[in-house]
């Protein structure tokens, strides 16, 4: 199967050596990548890698850093290796930079493969070994498979290989298995063979690091529970801790999401229903089937009666196995909760990808700025933050710098001592800049703060000390800062925010999509008014006429306005039974009511409308004030 490859690689190379540039036809992109990073490190495609191998204590002290990794990996590489022994294969454990760790198979291929240093103690990294599959699949961060010609240096074309990295639950990579062979064999199924070995490693070390967790089993087929391909999860006082990378992908997540997000984040039903039902609904729809891994009697938790309590019968049955250390402290999953009186955060994969991302950032100091229109949830998400990073226990100071008058903001923020100015208290005031000490700042519309208190806030921020007014001592803070704001800010913005303050405040901006921009609002309608942020929960269902008059709504006040909506539209409705077009605020009715007549509708209005909306048919329909069914109909007219 490869040779007939061989003719037209060998063209490819050429063509990339003279002009850099290779048909994608010929070679995949992963490969391509890789040819380019070599060469920008000034490989010679025509040499050969000059590697150095280790002495005999270097090897054993790299063996001796990776001693977890080899004894959960030799098993299932002698278990491989008896599977491709007669097929001339070589099974390989690397660490995590590539330096070949153990080897196992045929001892002729061993051979062959030792005169191009393809051994223990080796490095084939891309540095040093070009493009390989151990190399590249780390750089990429996913399995690769490079067939002879591919190899960028000339002495690899030998071999064919197929590599998978192995991570830890945590999503850190720890090392990988590559299966080599001669090129003139071919690759068949090493790729998936080595998929298997690594799943079983990374299943043996999740059983050993979280057994004391809550673990599940996810997938979208009810046939692949309790294969190599299932996905796992692990909780721990209902908070994401660990998930293999099958769990990622059912999810839509990445490893930033670990230790940040909820199990209420992920699923509808509680574990107590899943693990009785079997199935599983994920929040934003899909339904996966789902089994319980837990040593014990963990199908007790099918006689406890209260719903509540059998969620967090659950949890605690994980907790009766022996305790493991943890290796990262996170506050309870009770800390997310919402304010008393504040609606319930309602974010769907993408804003949970972001918010995972954010409190990583803030976690390790990083200044977030969230940018979005007023109502898209910025103080919400804010919280969100705070509640699940690792200052949860600190406090989440909020300060909107548009409602401190201009008189009162300096003192107010950075606190002044007894008798600073007219009409100050006696013992002064310690400022809020301070109260957030060991916590979260949050400054909201940070573009009305005045210029004279910015310059002195941005002293605050370099020097990490706050001087009270009319104080002569300086006091030490301590504290992560978010910033918010409902316009755009940066140095093109004359008179809003300095310069230098804008840098400081915005070393990540994140932006909140406003609702009217957003293709779920239908979803996100009905996931509100099924949730508990609405009083009366439980109540009458969302008739479908309703429920499109609200999703089809441009909502130009956002969250804030549609959930004051949705809770006058829950009173009414639970006073006579349903809910109904005419209980909707006039403006919202009227849309909704108004006969629309297709001849309105004219060819340069839908155009521009669709060219406006990127294509969609759904935001052309909002753009011209008509329901997308009419739409529809006149397209097709």
């Amino acid at each position: 199967m490869a040779t007939p490859r061989i003719p037209r690689l060998d063209s490819a190379r050429r063509q990339f050596l003279e002009q850099g540039i290779v048909p994608a036809s010929v070679v995949a992109e992963p490969i391509l990548r890789s040819w380019r990073r070599c060469a920008d490190i000034g490989h010679d495609m025509c040499g050969s890698s000059r590697m150095q191998l280790p002495t005999q204590s270097e090897l054993r002290e790299l063996r001796q850093r990776n001693e977890d990794l080899l004894r959960f990996g030799r098993p299932i590489m002698a278990l491989l290796a008896q599977e491709v022994r007669r097929s001339s294969g070589l099974v390989l454990l690397t660490d995590a930079a590539g330096s070949v760790l153990d080897a196992a198979g045929s001892a002729e291929f061993a051979d062959c493969a030792a005169k191009v240093s393809l051994m223990p103690g080796a490095l084939w990294s891309e540095s040093a070994a070009g493009t390989n599959a151990i190399g590249t699949a780390l750089v990429e961060h996913r399995p690769i498979e490079v067939r002879g010609h591919e190899h960028y240096f000339e002495s690899n074309r030998i071999l064919t290989c197929a590599a998978v990295p192995i991570s830890d639950p945590r999503g850190r990579t720890l090392g990988l298995l590559d299966l080599s062979g001669p090129a003139a064999q071919g690759s068949g199924h090493a790729l998936a063979l080595v998929s298997w070995a690594v799943d079983q490693i990374e299943r043996r070390l999740f059983d050993r690091d979280y057994a004391h967790c809550l673990r599940l089993a996810v997938h979208d087929e009810p046939g692949l529970l309790g294969s190599a391909h299932e996905g796992l999860l692990a909780f721990d006082g209902g908070r994401l801790v660990a998930a293999n990378r099958h769990a990622l992908r059912l999810l839509a997540l990445d490893a930033g999401a670990l230790g940040v997000l909820c199990y209420e984040d992920l699923f509808v039903e509680g574990p107590a229903q899943a693990a009785a039902r079997g199935t599983v609904r994920r929040l934003h729809g899909s339904l996966l089937h789902v089994r319980l891994v837990q040593s014990g009697s963990a199908a007790a938790i099918s006689h406890v009666p209260v719903p509540g309590e059998a969620e967090q019968a659950v949890f605690d049955l994980a907790r009766e196995a022996p305790p493991v250390p943890r290796r990262e402290a996170r506050p309870p999953a009770s800390a997310r909760m919402s304010r008393p009186g504040e609606p319930a955060p309602w974010f769907d994969a993408g804003a949970l990808a972001d918010l995972a991302r954010a409190v990583r950032l803030l976690d390790a100091g990083v200044a977030i700025l969230l940018q979005g229109e007023t109502g898209t949830g910025k103080e919400v998400f804010a919280r969100q933050m705070h509640a699940r990073s690792a200052r949860a226990e600190g406090p989440f100071v909020a300060i909107n710098c548009a409602a401190l008058p201009e008189s009162l903001i300096e003192s107010e923020l950075f606190g002044y001592e007894e008798g600073a100015f007219t009409g100050a208290r006696k013992q002064g005031s310690k400022g809020l800049l301070r109260q957030a000490q060991g916590g979260v700042l949050f400054l909201d519309e940070i573009g009305d703060m005045p210029l004279p208190a910015q310059a002195r806030f941005l002293r605050v921020l370099q020097n990490r000390e706050v001087t009270p007014l009319g104080g002569a001592r300086a006091v030490p803070v301590d504290f992560l800062l978010i910033c918010a704001t409902h316009r755009p800010l940066g140095p093109a913005e004359q008179n809003v925010v300095r310069a230098d303050l804008y840098f400081r405040i915005a070393e990540y901006t994140m932006c909140l999509a406003a609702l009217r921009d957003r293709a779920d609002r239908a979803r996100i309608v009905q996931t509100l008014w099924s949730s508990g942020a609405l009083p009366a929960h439980g109540g009458p269902d969302l008739p479908q006429e309703v429920l499109q008059a609200l999703a089809a709504y441009d909502w130009p006040g956002n969250f804030r306005q549609l959930i004051a909506t949705l809770r006058t539209l829950r009173v009414l409705a639970e006073t006579e039974g349903q809910a109904r077009l005419d209980m909707l605020p006039a403006d919202i009715a009227a849309r909704a009511q108004a006969p629309v007549d297709l001849k309105t509708l004219t060819e340069v209005a839908v155009r521009d409308a669709l060219a406006a909306c990127g294509g969609s048919m759904s935001g052309a329909a909002r753009r011209l004030g008509v329901h997308r069914s009419t739409l529809y109909r006149w397209v097709r007219s």
